[in-house]
């Protein structure tokens, strides 16, 4: 995310900052998929899927817009944070707010199962996003998501090679894959299974109003 010529930048809750890089160390191959040589207690998570390393100073540094912090992404996605500010995401009758960087006639985006790594929003956020990201400014749907999962992972991609594995690919990985033993994991996937495309504008008026009626409640008290 960029911001306009004059602004402070905005740095997503979710981004990384040139403080947190850690040595990833030496790969090896264990028990049928990847290890660390050195592997500590905390490099896995609860499903067993290897991660890499990040040290964690947010504010220390440089803000790097592109690296994602996958503690923070997938602190996140767990706890439907917005990715932004690391608040709570919006939540309404309809769903959870989410932006994808798609066009509206996207396939995948009229029909279950899309998925995506980009956390939820908060509503201010999500008009702030669409408003200063390069990439949203070109296009971006706003989705109301009523039921969602964690379904995969995103990462590095091995296979044995001798004494120490090998890069093969990268990209998303479903948690059932064969391969997931053999990915070096870098953000958590959510599947979208039950949404509806929403008018970005319209839901911003509604939170507008609620905010407003909220704050009537506070002034009668």
């Amino acid at each position: 995310m960029t911001t306009p010529t004059g602004k402070p930048p905005v740095v997503p809750y979710i981004a990384c900052w040139s403080s947190e890089h850690r040595p990833q160390g030496t790969l090896i191959v264990r028990g049928g998929g990847i290890a660390y040589a050195d592997e500590g207690p905390y490099e896995r998570d609860d499903l067993g899927v290897l991660w890499k390393r990040v040290g964690l100073s947010p504010g220390r540094g440089r803000p790097e817009f592109g690296n994602v912090h996958f503690l923070r992404q997938r602190r996140a996605m767990r706890k439907q944070l917005c990715q932004i500010c690391g608040g709570p995401s919006d939540r309404t009758d309809d769903g959870t707010l989410w932006l994808v960087g798609e066009d509206a006639d996207y396939p995948d985006l009229h029909k279950p199962g899309y998925v995506t790594t980009h956390p939820p929003l908060c509503v201010p956020c999500a008009v702030t996003s669409a408003g200063t990201c390069p990439h949203l400014r070109k296009r971006h749907v706003a989705l109301r998501v009523k039921t969602f999962a964690v379904a995969g992972v995103h990462g590095v991609v091995y296979q044995p090679g001798g004494l120490f594995p090998v890069m093969c690919d990268a990209g998303g990985i479903a948690f059932e894959s064969w391969r997931i033993p053999w990915v070096l994991a870098g953000q958590l996937v959510m599947e979208l299974q039950e949404f509806t495309l929403v008018d970005l504008a319209a839901e911003h008026a509604a939170y507008l109003k609620r905010t407003e009626a909220r704050a009537g409640l506070f002034d009668k008290r």
